[in-house]
Protein backbone atom coordinates (compact mmCIF):
# COMPACT_ATOMS: atom_id res chain seq x y z
CA UNK A 1 0.00 0.00 0.00
CA UNK A 2 2.74 2.48 0.97
CA UNK A 3 4.59 1.78 -2.32
CA UNK A 4 1.45 2.60 -4.32
CA UNK A 5 0.92 5.82 -2.39
CA UNK A 6 4.55 6.85 -2.92
CA UNK A 7 4.26 6.11 -6.64
CA UNK A 8 1.05 8.10 -6.84
CA UNK A 9 2.66 11.13 -5.19
CA UNK A 10 5.61 10.94 -7.56
CA UNK A 11 3.26 10.76 -10.56
CA UNK A 12 1.18 13.69 -9.36
CA UNK A 13 4.29 15.79 -8.79
CA UNK A 14 5.62 14.90 -12.23
CA UNK A 15 2.30 15.83 -13.86
CA UNK A 16 2.30 19.16 -12.04
CA UNK A 17 5.79 20.00 -13.22
CA UNK A 18 4.86 18.97 -16.77
CA UNK A 19 1.88 21.32 -16.64
CA UNK A 20 4.11 24.17 -15.45
CA UNK A 21 6.56 23.56 -18.30
CA UNK A 22 3.73 23.31 -20.83
CA UNK A 23 2.21 26.61 -19.69
CA UNK A 24 5.58 28.36 -19.84
CA UNK A 25 6.23 27.12 -23.38
CA UNK A 26 2.69 28.05 -24.44
CA UNK A 27 3.33 31.59 -23.22
CA UNK A 28 6.65 31.74 -25.08
CA UNK A 29 4.88 30.65 -28.29
CA UNK A 30 1.96 33.06 -27.98
CA UNK A 31 4.22 35.99 -27.07
CA UNK A 32 6.51 35.27 -30.01
CA UNK A 33 9.55 34.30 -27.95
CA UNK A 34 9.46 30.87 -29.60
CA UNK A 35 8.83 31.19 -33.33
CA UNK A 36 7.49 28.43 -35.60
CA UNK A 37 10.25 26.03 -36.56
CA UNK A 38 12.17 26.50 -33.31
CA UNK A 39 13.46 23.17 -32.00
CA UNK A 40 12.55 22.24 -28.43
CA UNK A 41 15.66 20.65 -26.97
CA UNK A 42 14.86 18.42 -23.98
CA UNK A 43 18.26 18.89 -22.34
CA UNK A 44 18.12 22.70 -22.60
CA UNK A 45 14.57 22.77 -21.24
CA UNK A 46 15.51 20.46 -18.37
CA UNK A 47 18.32 22.87 -17.43
CA UNK A 48 16.05 25.90 -17.78
CA UNK A 49 13.41 24.47 -15.43
CA UNK A 50 15.89 22.56 -13.26
CA UNK A 51 14.02 19.27 -13.59
CA UNK A 52 14.51 15.87 -15.18
CA UNK A 53 13.62 15.12 -18.78
CA UNK A 54 10.52 13.08 -17.86
CA UNK A 55 8.16 16.03 -17.20
CA UNK A 56 9.75 17.83 -20.18
CA UNK A 57 8.76 14.94 -22.46
CA UNK A 58 5.25 14.91 -20.99
CA UNK A 59 4.89 18.67 -21.54
CA UNK A 60 6.03 18.31 -25.16
CA UNK A 61 3.52 15.50 -25.74
CA UNK A 62 0.75 17.73 -24.39
CA UNK A 63 1.85 20.52 -26.74
CA UNK A 64 1.91 18.10 -29.68
CA UNK A 65 -1.63 16.99 -28.81
CA UNK A 66 -2.74 20.65 -28.73
CA UNK A 67 -1.15 21.27 -32.13
CA UNK A 68 1.34 23.87 -30.86
CA UNK A 69 4.31 21.57 -31.41
CA UNK A 70 4.96 18.96 -34.07
CA UNK A 71 7.46 16.13 -34.41
CA UNK A 72 9.69 16.29 -37.48
CA UNK A 73 12.19 13.74 -38.82
CA UNK A 74 15.77 14.38 -37.63
CA UNK A 75 14.69 17.56 -35.82
CA UNK A 76 12.49 16.15 -33.08
CA UNK A 77 9.92 18.51 -31.52
CA UNK A 78 9.59 21.93 -33.14
CA UNK A 79 7.13 24.79 -32.69
CA UNK A 80 4.34 24.37 -35.25
CA UNK A 81 2.98 27.15 -37.48
CA UNK A 82 -0.20 28.72 -36.09
CA UNK A 83 -2.70 28.20 -38.90
CA UNK A 84 -5.57 30.65 -38.57
CA UNK A 85 -7.95 28.80 -40.89
CA UNK A 86 -7.51 25.56 -38.94
CA UNK A 87 -8.05 27.30 -35.62
CA UNK A 88 -11.17 29.06 -36.90
CA UNK A 89 -12.58 25.76 -38.13
CA UNK A 90 -12.00 24.13 -34.74
CA UNK A 91 -13.67 27.00 -32.90
CA UNK A 92 -16.63 26.83 -35.33
CA UNK A 93 -17.13 23.18 -34.47
CA UNK A 94 -16.57 23.85 -30.76
CA UNK A 95 -19.19 26.61 -30.75
CA UNK A 96 -21.80 24.23 -32.17
CA UNK A 97 -20.87 21.36 -29.87
CA UNK A 98 -20.87 23.48 -26.71
CA UNK A 99 -24.02 25.22 -27.90
CA UNK A 100 -25.72 21.83 -28.11
CA UNK A 101 -24.43 20.95 -24.63
CA UNK A 102 -25.97 24.15 -23.26
CA UNK A 103 -29.25 23.50 -25.09
CA UNK A 104 -29.55 20.02 -23.60
CA UNK A 105 -28.36 21.23 -20.18
CA UNK A 106 -31.22 23.76 -20.09
CA UNK A 107 -33.64 20.89 -20.64
CA UNK A 108 -32.04 18.17 -18.56
CA UNK A 109 -30.03 19.63 -15.67
CA UNK A 110 -31.41 18.79 -12.24
CA UNK A 111 -31.97 21.60 -9.78
CA UNK A 112 -28.88 20.46 -7.88
CA UNK A 113 -26.77 20.63 -11.05
CA UNK A 114 -28.11 24.09 -11.85
CA UNK A 115 -27.20 25.38 -8.42
CA UNK A 116 -23.71 23.86 -8.69
CA UNK A 117 -23.26 25.68 -12.02
CA UNK A 118 -24.39 28.94 -10.44
CA UNK A 119 -21.90 28.47 -7.58
CA UNK A 120 -19.07 28.01 -10.08
CA UNK A 121 -20.14 31.16 -11.85
CA UNK A 122 -20.30 33.08 -8.57
CA UNK A 123 -16.84 31.81 -7.61
CA UNK A 124 -15.38 33.02 -10.89
CA UNK A 125 -16.61 36.56 -10.21
CA UNK A 126 -14.03 37.17 -7.46
CA UNK A 127 -11.23 35.91 -9.72
CA UNK A 128 -12.52 38.12 -12.54
CA UNK A 129 -12.58 41.22 -10.34
CA UNK A 130 -9.06 40.51 -9.03
CA UNK A 131 -7.80 39.64 -12.54
CA UNK A 132 -6.50 36.31 -11.27
CA UNK A 133 -6.22 34.76 -14.72
CA UNK A 134 -5.03 31.29 -13.74
CA UNK A 135 -7.69 30.94 -11.06
CA UNK A 136 -10.36 32.29 -13.38
CA UNK A 137 -9.33 29.89 -16.13
CA UNK A 138 -9.49 26.92 -13.74
CA UNK A 139 -13.06 27.80 -12.71
CA UNK A 140 -13.90 28.62 -16.33
CA UNK A 141 -12.87 25.12 -17.35
CA UNK A 142 -14.97 23.60 -14.56
CA UNK A 143 -17.89 25.76 -15.70
CA UNK A 144 -17.73 24.41 -19.25
CA UNK A 145 -17.31 20.85 -17.99
CA UNK A 146 -20.42 21.28 -15.81
CA UNK A 147 -22.45 22.43 -18.80
CA UNK A 148 -21.14 19.51 -20.85
CA UNK A 149 -22.03 17.05 -18.08
CA UNK A 150 -25.42 18.71 -17.73
CA UNK A 151 -26.27 17.73 -21.31
CA UNK A 152 -26.58 14.12 -20.10
CA UNK A 153 -25.44 13.00 -23.55
CA UNK A 154 -22.28 10.88 -23.36
CA UNK A 155 -21.30 10.91 -27.07
CA UNK A 156 -21.68 14.70 -27.12
CA UNK A 157 -19.59 15.03 -23.95
CA UNK A 158 -16.81 12.89 -25.45
CA UNK A 159 -16.61 15.11 -28.53
CA UNK A 160 -16.70 18.27 -26.40
CA UNK A 161 -13.93 17.03 -24.09
CA UNK A 162 -11.68 16.15 -27.02
CA UNK A 163 -12.12 19.51 -28.72
CA UNK A 164 -11.81 21.41 -25.45
CA UNK A 165 -8.45 19.72 -24.79
CA UNK A 166 -7.18 20.66 -28.26
CA UNK A 167 -8.28 24.29 -27.88
CA UNK A 168 -7.33 24.74 -24.22
CA UNK A 169 -4.04 26.64 -24.88
CA UNK A 170 -5.79 29.10 -27.17
CA UNK A 171 -8.72 29.58 -24.79
CA UNK A 172 -6.33 30.21 -21.93
CA UNK A 173 -4.29 32.69 -23.95
CA UNK A 174 -7.29 34.79 -25.05
CA UNK A 175 -7.99 35.69 -21.42
CA UNK A 176 -4.91 37.97 -21.61
CA UNK A 177 -6.70 40.18 -24.12
CA UNK A 178 -7.82 43.51 -22.58
CA UNK A 179 -11.23 43.22 -20.89
CA UNK A 180 -11.58 39.60 -22.04
CA UNK A 181 -12.02 38.14 -18.54
CA UNK A 182 -14.79 40.62 -17.76
CA UNK A 183 -16.48 39.94 -21.11
CA UNK A 184 -16.13 36.19 -20.59
CA UNK A 185 -17.84 36.45 -17.22
CA UNK A 186 -20.71 38.47 -18.74
CA UNK A 187 -21.11 35.86 -21.49
CA UNK A 188 -21.19 33.10 -18.87
CA UNK A 189 -23.85 35.11 -17.07
CA UNK A 190 -26.09 34.87 -20.16
CA UNK A 191 -25.50 31.11 -20.34
CA UNK A 192 -26.32 30.60 -16.66
CA UNK A 193 -29.45 32.75 -16.86
CA UNK A 194 -30.77 30.77 -19.83
CA UNK A 195 -30.02 27.38 -18.26
CA UNK A 196 -31.58 28.33 -14.92
CA UNK A 197 -34.64 29.59 -16.79
CA UNK A 198 -34.88 26.31 -18.68
CA UNK A 199 -34.62 28.10 -22.06
CA UNK A 200 -32.81 25.72 -24.45
CA UNK A 201 -32.61 28.06 -27.46
CA UNK A 202 -31.35 31.01 -25.42
CA UNK A 203 -28.75 28.74 -23.77
CA UNK A 204 -27.61 27.45 -27.16
CA UNK A 205 -27.32 30.97 -28.60
CA UNK A 206 -25.49 32.34 -25.54
CA UNK A 207 -22.93 29.54 -25.43
CA UNK A 208 -22.37 29.58 -29.18
CA UNK A 209 -21.82 33.36 -29.07
CA UNK A 210 -19.40 32.96 -26.14
CA UNK A 211 -17.19 30.47 -28.00
CA UNK A 212 -17.41 32.20 -31.39
CA UNK A 213 -16.18 35.53 -30.00
CA UNK A 214 -12.81 33.91 -29.32
CA UNK A 215 -12.24 33.52 -33.06
CA UNK A 216 -12.05 37.29 -33.46
CA UNK A 217 -9.46 37.56 -30.70
CA UNK A 218 -7.19 35.02 -32.38
CA UNK A 219 -7.70 36.55 -35.80
CA UNK A 220 -6.36 39.78 -34.31
CA UNK A 221 -3.47 37.94 -32.65
CA UNK A 222 -2.37 36.13 -35.82
CA UNK A 223 -2.71 39.36 -37.83
CA UNK A 224 -0.36 41.12 -35.43
CA UNK A 225 2.09 38.23 -35.55
CA UNK A 226 2.20 38.11 -39.34
CA UNK A 227 -0.68 36.91 -41.48
CA UNK A 228 -2.82 33.79 -41.86
CA UNK A 229 0.00 31.49 -40.84
CA UNK A 230 2.89 32.40 -38.53
CA UNK A 231 6.08 31.03 -40.09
Amino acid sequence: MSDRIAASKTTDKGATRADEVRLAIEEDIFLGRLRPGTRLDEESLAQRFNISRTPIREAILQLVHAGLVEKQPRQGAVVAPLKLHRMVQMFEVMSEIEGLCARFAARRMSEEEKQALKRLHDTSKAHMEARELDAYYAVNRSFHEAVQAGSHNEPLQEIARGLFARLAPYRRYQLNHPNRVKDSFTEHDDVVEAILAGDPEAAYAAMRRHVTIQIDIFTEFVSIMGGNEIQ
